[in-house]
């Protein structure tokens, strides 16, 4: 039950911080890929935030002997860079250029009750459900 609360916090947080600085509507995303143009740089300076608080911050956890709420670390395995995680790369690219979302903040806006993200999120359902069924 703990875990699940914690899931709850860490989404509500990762929820408002995209609210907050605006990352729910897929102007912003969209002005950032817009270079030759109205470009907004509002999306670099959320990057960049994050990986300021994100790289100390998994220094000082990684450094635990186990996470607060487990009882040990599921870190990645993987280091190749493939075919899977290339076409995968491109495909989730020309997803977000398109929309303007990612799936962050699309499950966001339908959390803030907006529904013009309900396509896109079915469609990362569905490939989800196509990936995990039919891949190798």
């Amino acid at each position: 039950m703990k875990s699940l609360l914690m899931i709850g916090v860490a989404g509500s947080l990762f929820g408002a911080g995209l609210v907050l600085s605006h990352m729910v509507e897929p102007q912003r995303v969209l002005g950032f890929l817009d270079i030759t143009g109205n470009w907004d740089p509002t999306l670099m300076f959320v990057m960049a935030a994050a990986l300021a608080v994100t790289l100390p911050a998994f220094r000082w956890v990684l450094n635990r002997p186990a996470p607060v709420m487990e009882n040990k670390f599921c870190l990645p395995t993987k280091t190749r860079v493939d075919t899977r995680l290339v076409l995968g790369a491109i495909l989730f690219g020309i997803g977000w250029g398109l929309a303007g979302y990612c799936p962050g903040p699309a499950v966001t806006a339908l959390a803030l009750g907006w529904t013009e993200p309900l396509l896109l999120v079915a469609g990362m359902l569905a490939g989800g459900w196509v990936g995990k069924h039919f891949s190798n």
